[in-house]
């Protein structure tokens, strides 16, 4: 995934910028960087691997050292960010989060207009923020660039450019990410988490619409291409990626994981003795489903944080496994004979949750009742880089899908995403056999649709029903 933090202020940005992209360590495992801009002295730039260290340990240094009133900042999951680049645009630093699908074809079409090389990274990839800057340079001026990039790239992709004149942010053109503007005495910042700048003492601005681009400066932010009408925005920022005190398009994440459980909450039937949340993201769901149904809301499960902090940091899956088995911790007495109704933010392998289901069993539960707080994801995204290793075929539902028909690609595979179908119901039955749950309910998606509260046809949804 990624995040992305912006400045433009008439003071030093240094510790703006710093806190500010250190907020959004939540939505990146690899790489973190900052580039800075003064008249005086230029562009600066610091990247490093945040893998096994914190951003705030990685860049106190840098801190300390670089100066300069606009800035940005980036949290990556996989390319080194910001780059500096030199074109006929003048000098500018660029960070992008999203996805590219067509990149062998652009990068075909940018050799094809004269453009001599890419810097290709470890294992033979092309940078896809240095492909992005390739295409905004093959027009005449930067704002033209971003509409071109825009609109040549498979995928979706947000950018952000340091320029002397100030910022250019680019929201994606269906608006499946956000940008969100924070506004403060002599400053304004870009920010993919809208929590990001509040500490910070900015307020709530606005939001830059579905492929905007805006010039923010010091003094105030100019829209320099209008916003597209139809949106498409990633309703899974709510259920799991987003932090639980963001918003976007004005909407809580905390506030839409409440209604998603009490949604769960008034169709489930289960008779238990507690409710549940895996730490952290199927907590908020979890205090919505018990007070909505009155069961008590406890934490059999403690994550223990100093060290794991996230239990997809590891780059392989193995170490994944082990670190999410590793970093919950059981309470006992809240465990042993209990009929415990466990909500997660979803399934998508099932191994991690199947290991935590075991785990409860072991340390004395009576039954565990698993709730995803959303539907069986049935599709890879083809939009943003939740995770660069999933296929489709990673998925559990694919794979007892494939059990069930003898095809990876069966033609009735919509049914399979219909909760009124017989082909539903054994699929989810099939998996909770599997993972050795007591019960298995999945979240509706109409119901978790209405938990957002905006227009549902603002909603991308192709994970879980495959529909642009």
């Amino acid at each position: 995934m990624g995040g992305f933090f912006g400045v433009a202020s008439r003071e030093d940005c240094l510790l703006d910028l710093f806190f500010g992209t250190d907020y959004h360590s939540h939505l990146g495992t690899r790489r973190a960087g900052i580039a800075v801009y003064r008249q005086d002295t230029g562009f600066n730039r610091a990247i490093h691997n945040i893998e096994n260290s914190p951003f705030r340990t990685k860049f106190d240094k840098d801190v300390n050292e670089m100066e300069g009133n606009l800035g940005i900042g980036c949290i990556s999951d996989y390319d080194p960010q910001p780059l500096i680049v030199r074109s006929h645009h003048g000098t500018y630093a660029i960070v992008t989060v999203g996805r590219i699908n067509n990149t062998e074809e652009l990068v075909d079409s940018v050799f094809q207009a004269g453009h001599s090389h890419f810097l290709e990274m470890s294992g033979g990839d092309i940078n896809a923020t240095e492909l992005v800057a390739s295409l905004i340079n093959l027009k005449e001026d930067l704002v033209e660039g971003l509409r071109f990039a825009q609109d040549s790239i498979d995928g979706s992709m947000t950018i952000l450019l340091l320029t002397p004149q100030g910022l250019y942010a680019s929201r994606d053109k269906m608006g499946r990410t956000p940008v969100a503007i924070g506004k403060k005495e002599g400053a304004y910042c870009a920010s993919f988490e809208s929590f990001a700048y509040l500490n910070l003492g900015y307020t709530s601005y606005r939001e830059l619409g579905p492929g905007e681009v805006a010039l923010i400066t010091p003094e105030g932010v100019t829209t320099l291409v209008e916003p597209r009408k139809e949106m498409k925005i990633c309703t899974f920022l709510w259920v799991y990626y987003g932090y639980p005190s963001s918003s976007y398009e004005g909407v809580s994440v905390e506030g839409m994981r409440y209604r998603c459980g009490e949604h769960m909450a008034q169709r489930d039937t289960v008779e238990v003795d507690t409710v549940a949340g895996v730490p952290d993201s199927g907590l908020a769901h979890a205090i919505g489903y018990a007070n909505a149904s009155g069961v008590p809301f406890s934490r059999p499960l403690i994550k223990y944080t100093p060290t794991w902090p996230r239990s997809f940091m590891p780059t392989t899956q193995k170490q994944r496994d082990v670190i999410a088995k590793m970093k919950l911790i059981p309470v006992h007495e809240l465990i042993q004979n209990k009929r415990l109704l466990l909500i997660d933010d979803s399934i998508v392998r099932g191994t991690q949750l199947k290991d935590t289901t075991d785990f409860l069993f072991k340390s004395g539960a009576k039954e565990v009742h698993v709730r995803p707080a959303c539907p069986p994801l049935l599709y890879s995204c083809k939009y943003l880089n939740f995770s660069r290793s999933t296929t489709s075929m990673d998925l559990i539902t694919r794979r007892v899908i494939k059990e069930m028909e003898g095809t990876a690609h069966p033609q009735n595979l919509e049914r399979y995403a219909d909760p009124e179908t017989c082909e539903y119901q054994k699929m989810v039955e099939t998996i909770g056999k599997q993972r050795h749950f007591t019960t298995l309910h999945y979240h509706r998606l109409d119901d978790m649709m209405d938990s957002v509260g905006i227009d549902k046809c603002k909603l991308c949804t192709y994970c879980w029903n495959g529909k642009e």
